[in-house]
Parts: structure tokens; C-alpha cells; sequence
């Protein structure tokens, strides 16, 4: 159960960051613009990063790419659920007028309605989830291509001797 508190924590807290910020830009009726959603890539990549680098502090010695991807996934995808419920009801309850607001491009040519509005939403934050996992990782992997303290003095102390 240890192991799952840290994403419900972070993926909580993303996910209310994300509704906040959803709710700021209604307030100035901006949610309907499609280039505010680089706000949502930028909240939940600060997130997933926060979730990671604390998994690693615990962690210590023991951190493994395996461990702190499975962390920063389950945040993730804990935080775009939530999100996605919070859409849903907000789309269906209340506001019923912003998924019409929302298509007007689409609602000449195409018959889309909410689930179909819903099932993008939930897509677009778990494919933003992975590919900010694995591009935060990278910064937090151990990597083979520098030695660690007590190989440097090792190999420091082969070169004293041959010298």
C-alpha cells in the first residue's frame, strides 16, 4: 500500500491543479480554446517530474528506472481520471452548453457528442502521461557512463601505482 500512496497523492494534486486551471480560464471563457491545453502538458509534467525526484529521495540507493516509471505512470493516469470525471461532469451538468460552444468546427460535418469529446480527453492525458514519464526519467536514471565514488578511487588509486 506504501507503494501506491505517493501517485494518489501527486496524481490528486495534479489533478486538482488541472481543474483549477480549467475552471480559471471559464472564468474568462478561454477553456474553449484548444492552445490553453499546453497548460495541461505543463502541469502534469511538473507533476509526473515532482512525483519522480520525491520517489527517488525515498528510494535512495534503491531507486530503479522500473520503479520510478511505474510511479510516474500511475500519477498520471490517476490525475487524468480524475480530470476526466470532473470534464464529464462539468460537459453534462454544469455547463450543457459548452460541449456546442466547444464544436462549433465539427458540428457541420460531424455528429460528435460527448462520449466521443470524453474518450479524447481521457487519450490525450494518458499519451501525455507516457511520454512525459519517459522524457522525465531521463533526467532521473542512473546512468552506466559515469563511474560511481568508490570506482573513481579505485581506478584513481590503479593510476598511482602505475605511475
Amino acid at each position: 500500500m506504501k507503494n501506491i500512496t505517493l501517485p494518489i497523492r501527486f496524481g490528486l494534486v495534479m489533478s486538482a491543479s488541472l481543474i483549477a486551471f480549467f475552471l480559471f480560464l471559464a472564468l474568462f471563457n478561454l477553456h474553449t480554446n484548444p492552445i490553453f491545453s499546453l497548460g495541461n502538458g505543463l502541469i502534469i509534467g511538473f507533476g509526473i517530474f515532482e512525483t519522480i525526484r520525491y520517489h527517488k529521495l525515498e528510494k535512495g540507493k534503491n531507486f530503479s528506472y522500473s520503479s520510478g516509471f511505474t510511479v510516474g505512470i500511475l500519477s498520471g493516469f490517476i490525475a487524468t481520471i480524475v480530470f476526466t470525471v470532473f470534464f464529464l461532469i462539468y460537459a453534462t451538468e454544469i455547463n450543457p452548453d459548452f460541449l456546442l460552444e466547444l464544436l462549433t468546427v465539427f458540428e457541420r460535418d460531424y455528429q460528435v457528442g460527448i462520449g466521443l469529446v470524453v474518450f479524447v480527453v481521457a487519450i490525450m492525458g494518458f499519451s501525455t502521461t507516457v511520454v512525459l514519464t519517459l522524457t522525465g526519467m531521463q533526467y532521473f536514471k542512473n546512468s552506466g557512463n559515469m563511474p560511481h565514488n568508490n570506482e573513481s578511487t579505485d581506478r584513481e588509486t590503479n593510476l598511482k601505482k602505475v605511475s
